[in-house]
C-alpha cells in the first residue's frame, strides 16, 4: 500500500508522494501486473482520465479497486505535465461503494480494517493531491461511491445520476462516507441521507452542494473536459498552491484564515508564474507559464 503523508501540501514540494514505477503517461492506457486492472488511466495534454472499469461489479470499491485508484492518483503526481485529474466510470453505476463480499466474517477484522483504512487514504489523497480532481458522474453513486464524489474538488454529473448512503438499510451505517458528505452538504441533508438511506437526484445534489454542475447526459463529457482544459491551461504551481491553501484555511477561525491566506498571496506573488501573470496582464499579452515551483528571484 502506498504510504501517504496525510497533510496539506506546503510550498516546499511534494516529496511524500511515493514515486510509481510506471512508464510516463504521455498518452494511451496504463496496464501493469497480472490480469486486468480494475481501473484504467490515460493522460493527454495535462489531463489524466482515471476510469473505474469494473461495471459487472457496479464499480464496487473493492480493496483491489481502491489500491488501483490510489496508484493512478499517485503516479507521477509531482510531474509538471500533470495539471488536472478526472475520475469517471464505465457502465450505468458510477460506484456502488464497498464490495460487501469483502466485509463478511469470512474475512478477518484486520482485513476489514485494511479496506476502510485504504479507502480513507484514497479520499484524503484526493484532497491533498497537488492538482484539482474532478468527478464525472453518469449514473448511481452510493455509499463509498457517494463519498468519492463528495471528496473530489469538482463534481459534474448527468441529470440521470443519483446519490445515496444506504448502508443503514443493510445494518452497516455509512460512517466513513459521512465524513466527506458531512463536509460537503448541510448537516441536516447529510443526516437525512444517512438515517434513511434514500437517494437524492442530481438536481437535489446540486442544490445542496454535493455537485458543481448538472448537465444532460450527452453533454457530460464535453462540459467536464471544458472545465479540465481550462484548469490545464493555467499555471500548475499557482493552482496547486491555491488548492492546498483553500483546504488549509477552511477549518480555521477568520483571523487565522486571513493570516494564512495573506502569507500565501505573498508566496504566490514570489512565484515565477505569479510574476509572469502580473506582467502579462500589465503588458496586455497572454502569459507564458513555466509551471516551475520556484520564485521569480
Amino acid at each position: 500500500m502506498a504510504a501517504l503523508g496525510l497533510r496539506a501540501f506546503g510550498t516546499k514540494g511534494l516529496g511524500w508522494l511515493r514515486r510509481n514505477p510506471w512508464a510516463p503517461l504521455s498518452a494511451g492506457f496504463c496496464s501493469r501486473g497480472p490480469g486486468p486492472r480494475p481501473t484504467s488511466a490515460r493522460q493527454r495534454e495535462g489531463i489524466r482520465n482515471i476510469v473505474l472499469s469494473d461495471p459487472k461489479k457496479r464499480n464496487a470499491l473493492s480493496l483491489a479497486m481502491l489500491k488501483s485508484l490510489q496508484s493512478d492518483l499517485l503516479h507521477e503526481a509531482e510531474s509538471k505535465d500533470l495539471k488536472v485529474i478526472i475520475i469517471s466510470a464505465e457502465g450505468p453505476v458510477f460506484s456502488s461503494g464497498h464490495d460487501l463480499k469483502e466485509l463478511t466474517d469470512e474475512q478477518s477484522p484486520d482485513y476489514h480494517a485494511e479496506v476502510f483504512q485504504t479507502c480513507s487514504e484514497v479520499m484524503m489523497l484526493i484532497q491533498n493531491h497537488p492538482v484539482p480532481v474532478i468527478a464525472m458522474v453518469n449514473g448511481l453513486a452510493t455509499a463509498a461511491g457517494c463519498q468519492l464524489v463528495a471528496s473530489c474538488d469538482i463534481a459534474v454529473a448527468s441529470d440521470k445520476s443519483s446519490f445515496a448512503t444506504p448502508g443503514v438499510n443493510i445494518g452497516l451505517f455509512c460512517s466513513t462516507p459521512a465524513v466527506a458528505l458531512g463536509r460537503t452538504v448541510p448537516r441536516k441533508v447529510a443526516l437525512e441521507m444517512l438515517f434513511t438511506g434514500e437517494p437524492i437526484s442530481a438536481q437535489e445534489a446540486l442544490l445542496h452542494g454535493l455537485l458543481s454542475k448538472v448537465v444532460p447526459e450527452e453533454q457530460l463529457e464535453e462540459e467536464t473536459m471544458r472545465i479540465a482544459k481550462k484548469i490545464a491551461s493555467l499555471s500548475r504551481p499557482v493552482v496547486s498552491l491555491g488548492k492546498a491553501t483553500f483546504y488549509k484555511q477552511l477549518p480555521q477561525d477568520l483571523r487565522t484564515a486571513y493570516y494564512l491566506t495573506s502569507q500565501t498571496m505573498v508566496d504566490n506573488v514570489a512565484l515565477r508564474d505569479g510574476q509572469e501573470g502580473i506582467k502579462a496582464f500589465i503588458q496586455k499579452r497572454k502569459p507564458i507559464w513555466s509551471h516551475h515551483q520556484v520564485s521569480a528571484s
